[in-house]
């Protein structure tokens, strides 16, 4: 009997965490974590169909829709091994998460990028992508 109680508690916590949603927060430490790793399916696993890029500066949309992305992406991943981004700085707004990176091995540069990206983040996926580069 306490053998079944304990198998039953341990399938409803496992159910339960399954149901749980990732937070905004979670979504682009996924996105983060996938990029670092170079990792063309696991970073868009957290993208919408939609999703929209954008040059913050001027407005200008970069790449738009899931296949545009991934094509973008795997692109950049392919062309750079040693790419990494670190994360500086973090700041959660709602479903808006800003972050302040720090981009290494770039198309094989050994310069530093700085960034600044504002992540729109809707039904644990992000929708939207604005890039601010120094």
């Amino acid at each position: 009997m306490k053998l079944y109680l304990l198998c039953l508690t341990l399938s409803t916590l496992s159910n339960m965490t399954l149901l749980q949603k990732l937070t905004p927060e979670q979504v682009v430490q996924k996105q983060l974590d996938t990029y670092n790793n170079r990792d063309i399916d696991g970073f868009m696993s957290v993208m919408s169909e939609d999703i929209e890029l954008y040059n913050f500066s001027d407005g200008k949309l970069i790449a738009q829709g899931h296949d545009a992305v991934k094509d973008l992406y795997s692109d950049l991943f392919e062309k750079s091994p040693e790419l990494h981004s670190e994360l500086t700085n973090r700041i959660v707004l709602g479903n808006q998460v800003i972050d302040h990176e720090s981009i290494l091995g770039r198309m094989g540069s050994k310069e530093v990028i700085e960034l600044v990206v504002i992540y729109e983040v809707k039904d644990e996926k992000i929708h939207r992508v604005n890039v601010l580069r120094e």
